[in-house]
């Protein structure tokens, strides 16, 4: 079984959904994105976002977790119906990263990941490389982060 004849174009799969505390952002931005508007509540009410806001980097870790969690899932209900659930590695990289709108503390974001084309790879008998649209929708279901992403796959 292949990831696309598993999850087709047009199958657009909701991952999960995190919620953003402002305790999550600013521990994220401390270590990663030390940013005044990431770290400190007050002095982000000066910045164009108006108030705490979660670094890009932070939804995109988001998008990771539940696709980890989704995909794991996913193989383990296979298996309980006697399938083999597709070889997936790492990701090749990813291009169009879009951060759309601000993530506040509060906001849940909701992920989701299509499939939208997949290729042999000439130079590497038995992988795939498929290409992802991968989203994050808040509670108002304003799209705040996209991108176009990649993930290999094995024979």
């Amino acid at each position: 079984m292949r990831l696309i004849d598993l999850s087709p174009p047009g199958n657009r799969v909701v991952t999960g959904t995190v919620l953003f505390t402002a305790e999550d952002i600013i521990r994220f931005a401390r270590q990663f994105d030390p940013q005044p508007f990431h770290i400190d509540a007050e002095a982000a009410k000066d910045y164009v976002f108006g108030g705490l806001c979660a670094s890009g980097w932070h939804t995109c870790a988001g998008w990771m977790k539940t696709y980890v969690a989704y995909w794991n899932a996913k193989v383990a209900s296979l298996e309980r119906e006697g399938l083999v659930a597709p070889k997936l590695g790492p990701s090749a990289g990813f291009k169009k990263l879009q951060w759309l709108k601000p993530v506040y503390a509060g906001d849940e974001i909701t992920y989701s990941v299509e499939v939208v084309a997949s290729r042999s790879l000439a130079t590497r008998s038995g992988m795939h490389l498929n290409l992802t649209v991968n989203e994050g929708v808040n509670q108002k279901g304003e799209l705040v982060m996209r991108y176009e992403g990649t993930v290999l796959e094995f024979d």
